[in-house]
């Protein structure tokens, strides 16, 4: 009877046995996976879509920009708007591509006020008290959201049973003392306190106002992304306005400049812009949609980015740089 008991005890334990834990996925499997509640559409209205002449093969090269959402930089993006309305950008052309750094286009001869082409009435003139924002609603309920996050409770049910919490990727950076994700977008503080700001941070694919020396800040006719390594050392420096989501190739693989910062010597290097419309204004532009920041298939995507388990990795980082997390966006099907 003995032997017959200790048989029978033993098959608990074989039941019970624990299975072989599933390889963890990779940054863009978790995007895959990201459930269509998590993906947040893009208005038209908020696209801008610029037409650059064809390429050397008669390729047509469309580059479709997302614009800044309040409470960001919203005087510049209204300016760009008026610009774009007016068909101000139709004609103009991109004038300097500096290696690792910037694609830049307007009016070639914009600093020349005999040649410059003509504004349109009614632009808004910016300070630099227009850079940073302040978040305070989203600051609160931001804190909250981390501090669930962070919980074992929850994160027990949204990471791999080894793995604690979520690492504290957005207190890492050179810069500030914090970044996080706003509404999709990298953003980044000094700190908090009662007087606290936010803005928007320098990534690859961000567009920028180009300027002259303080006080200008630039009007928006004058615009450049971001080409190389983050450029960080402009946040708050420059306005920001959006972000390239399509299209950057063309803009990245441009030859670069010979002049001083990249400018074009000559009017035959610079490539021509056909038209800029908005959104609303382009017949079968496809939807776009971003993995919402505030989801729980992007804590796992950002986590995933800061610590790498998939099979090709050795050694998690442990962190990561703001602009090494890019906010996944994608085209709808129709």
């Amino acid at each position: 009877m003995k032997r017959l008991t200790l048989a029978f005890a033993a098959l608990p334990l074989l039941a019970a046995a624990p299975s072989p834990e599933k390889p963890a996925l990779a940054p863009s499997e978790i995007v895959a996976a990201a459930p269509v509640a998590d993906w947040v559409r893009i208005a038209p209205a908020d696209l801008m879509v610029m037409e650059l002449a064809p390429d050397a093969k008669g390729k047509g090269r469309r580059v479709v920009i997302q614009l800044m959402p309040p409470p960001f930089s919203q005087g510049w993006v209204g300016n760009i708007r008026r610009l774009v309305a007016a068909r101000w950008y139709d004609g103009v052309s991109v004038n300097r591509v500096q290696d690792n750094y910037v694609t830049q286009w307007g009016d070639a001869e914009g600093e020349d006020p005999k040649k410059a082409k003509k504004l349109p009435e009614g632009l808004e003139v910016l300070t630099h008290a227009a850079y940073v924002s302040r978040l305070s609603e989203w600051q609160a309920q931001n804190a909250q959201r981390d501090a669930d996050r962070q919980s074992k409770q929850v994160v027990g049910k949204l990471l791999p049973a080894n793995v604690e919490a979520y690492p504290a990727w957005h207190s890492r950076d050179a810069y500030v003392a914090w970044v996080d994700f706003y509404s999709g977008w990298p953003v980044a503080t000094s700190g908090y306190s009662w007087d606290q700001t936010w803005w928007p941070v320098h990534c690859y694919g961000m567009v920028g106002v180009g300027r002259g020396l303080s006080p200008d800040t630039g009007s928006g006719a004058e615009l450049y992304t971001v080409i190389g390594h983050a450029p960080r050392h402009l946040d708050r420096n420059i306005a920001l306005v959006g972000r390239v989501i399509e299209g950057i190739e063309h803009l990245s693989s441009l030859p670069r400049g010979t002049e001083v910062l990249g400018i074009y010597k000559s009017a035959e290097e610079r490539t021509p812009i056909m038209s800029v419309r908005m959104g609303t204004e382009v017949n079968g532009l496809p939807p776009f949609e971003y993995l919402s920041t505030e989801s729980d298939s992007f804590a796992r995507y950002a986590d995933s980015r800061a610590n790498r388990r998939d099979a090709f990795f050795n050694v998690p980082a442990g962190g990561a740089d703001i602009c090494n997390i890019p906010v996944p966006v994608r085209r709808v099907k129709r």
